[in-house]
């Protein structure tokens, strides 16, 4: 097995010899998930367990953008003189930061994973309105979500009945550019946009369009560029999502649970490639099986099985997208052989005898 935190995997070599690879955080980017698929390996990562330590600093971004904290700090510290200049200077300019507070205003929550629920549940213990659009919302996620939040019909219903947006959700092909100028149009003048997902998601020209033209009062993230960090309304953090040393245990204690799982019994779990799969043992042997989802393959394993006369004591089968995993337990002993056969299966990927 492979166990990773941010390590570039992309660089290395990854031995035959690799039954799984593991990423210690939510973001799997340093992975070649694809390649690592195509040979049947699964790509785990640790989805919720740094989910904490990222609303605390959502929460704290909403504080950072409704009063001004940074552009106020960075005025004293530039201020000059003695201290009755200086209580002098901060009277007068004290104006500059005057702000807002959050009970009445309406937050946006875009993605209700396990953070984006967190987040949601705490801005409605802060007194603030809460809309949340996830049109694939898990019924676990659903489970935890506070019947006090708000389902948006859309984004554009959600970036136009909201205060300040907060997204959180993978960055694809769907999802990049989500937070672009037609919707920042939508929003009520000087709101603010809040990213700690991932940098793509927001289309900083837009951005500094709408702070430029006072449709946006502040955008503060977790991923600073060239062209946003110096902005005099934009609060760029070094990435600091996951930096604490709880959410960094919890996420390397979930992946290497999840790790032994997979190798001493076959169970998926919180795999972003693999479907999940968990059946309780039922057999004297198990075998784990990915392979390329196509018509019959179940039909030829047993086959396989049924000629070494290997009863199925039970079976569980699972797809995602293009990629199939099977569990397979049998009444009696198997043998390398049959292993063999079935790796040698057209639309194999993997046999693992556990």
């Amino acid at each position: 097995m492979l166990l990773v935190r941010s390590a570039d995997v992309h660089a290395i070599e990854i031995p035959a010899s690799v039954l799984a690879v593991a990423r210690a955080g939510a973001g799997t980017n340093n992975i070649p998930v694809a390649k690592l698929s195509q040979r049947g390996i699964p790509v785990f990562n640790a989805p919720g367990a740094n989910a904490n330590a990222v609303k605390e600093l959502v929460l704290a971004g909403l504080f950072l953008a409704a009063r001004n904290i940074c552009q106020a700090w960075d005025y004293v510290r530039r201020l000059e003189g003695d201290d009755h200049a200086l209580e002098a200077a901060m009277e007068q300019g004290k104006k500059r930061f005057v702000g807002y507070e959050l009970p009445g205003r309406t937050l946006g929550v875009v993605g209700l994973g396990a953070i984006g629920v967190e987040v949601a549940n705490a801005a409605l213990h802060l007194g603030m309105k809460v809309l949340g659009y996830d049109p694939q919302i898990t019924v676990q996620r659903a489970w935890q979500l506070s019947s006090g939040v708000e389902q948006a019909l859309s984004l554009d219903d959600l970036f136009a009945r909201c205060d300040a947006v907060t997204v959180h959700v993978p960055i694809n092909e769907h999802t990049r550019g989500l937070v672009n100028a037609s919707r920042i149009g939508l929003m009520r003048k000087g709101s603010a946009v809040l990213n700690f997902a991932r940098g793509q998601i927001v289309d900083e020209v837009a951005v500094l369009a709408g702070l430029d033209n006072g449709q946006l009062s502040a955008y503060v993230c977790d991923f600073p560029t060239n062209a946003v960090r110096a902005h005099a309304r934009v609060v760029a953090l070094p990435h600091l999502g996951a930096s604490t040393g709880e959410a960094e245990e919890n996420c390397a204690i979930m992946v290497v649970e999840t790790l032994r799982e997979f190798l001493e019994n076959g169970n998926v779990r919180h795999s972003v490639n693999f479907p999940e799969a968990v059946l309780p043992r039922a057999g004297v042997s198990r075998l784990a099986i990915a392979n390329a989802n196509v018509p019959n393959m179940v039909g030829q394993i047993s086959t396989c099985l049924a000629e070494a006369r290997l009863n199925i004591a039970d079976l569980l089968n699972k797809s995602r997208g293009d990629l199939a995993y099977t569990l397979i337990d049998t009444d009696a002993p198997i043998g390398p052989e049959v292993v063999g056969k079935l790796r040698a299966i057209p639309g194999v990927l993997s046999a693992r005898l556990i």
